[in-house]
């Protein structure tokens, strides 16, 4: 059994998210991939993925990889022949076969995601598809201050989405850096693994520290009490953008 891995691009604007939701009729970048996939194969085709990116959530550098006996097509020539039949706004970056055990979510050992604010008095018209519109100024150096208190292995339980049914919540975050580059602010993000939204809860606290809302010390007894409603708004899915998986 052949096991291939993808190193895809999209943008998820117009798309219900990464994961396939069969039977609703809503597209999905997951179910795209599988159809075109299949089309080349001559049979059915089934994939991994190691981010499930929501509606509305772009990657730069998302990992998918997807087995087969059968597959006709040199893998060099994998990119080109897929990029010829997929919609224009999801790319083949890069192919390759691996290990059979290869497993692009678990066998990842670091994600990083990126957000993107445009923070200005009047909105672009450019980003409004890839970042959130904030007219409020912001405090670099108080989100600079907050994001250090969420570096290290912590219960990341107050970032996670309500409802959500991940029995172990503790996660290792290696990077929280705020970028700015007027009127762009963009916060990036790698760790271990990430709980469901967790990185656009991040970014709504630290949205918080960043216009005066709380105190940067604040962020470390949001992170003790493990309390969704402790922490800062979910941020807008446009914003986000998983840029890396690494292995």
């Amino acid at each position: 059994m052949r096991n291939i891995k993808l190193t895809i691009a999209y943008d998820g604007t117009n798309y219900h998210g990464f994961q396939e939701q069969r039977g609703t009729g809503l597209y999905t970048i997951q179910e795209t991939l599988e159809k075109c996939l299949t089309g080349l194969a001559g049979e059915k085709i089934q994939l991994l993925g190691a981010g499930r990116t929501d509606a509305g959530v772009h990657a730069r550098g998302q990992v998918i990889n997807f087995r087969n006996l059968n597959w006709p097509i040199p893998i060099e020539r994998i990119p080109l022949a897929l990029n010829g039949i997929l919609p224009d706004d999801i790319v083949v970056l890069a192919a390759e076969e691996v290990p059979e055990k290869f497993h692009s979510r678990h066998s990842a050992k670091s994600k990083t995601y990126s957000y993107c604010i445009w923070n200005d008095r009047i909105p672009s018209p450019f980003y409004r598809r890839y970042s959130y519109f904030l007219p409020v100024p912001l405090d670099i150096k108080a989100m600079e201050q907050a994001a250090l208190h969420l570096l290290g292995s912590h219960d990341f339980k107050c970032f996670q989405a309500s409802g959500a049914t991940v029995k172990n919540t503790v996660r290792t975050l290696h990077q929280a850096d705020i970028l700015k580059d007027e009127p762009l602010v963009k916060l990036v993000f790698t760790g271990n693994g990430f709980l469901y939204n967790m990185v656009r809860i991040m970014v709504g606290t630290l949205v918080q520290a960043g216009t005066g809302k709380i105190e940067p010390t604040q962020v470390a007894e949001i992170l003790q009490a493990c309390n969704r409603v402790k922490a800062g708004p979910t941020f807008p899915p446009q914003g986000l953008c998983m840029e890396r998986v690494v292995y």
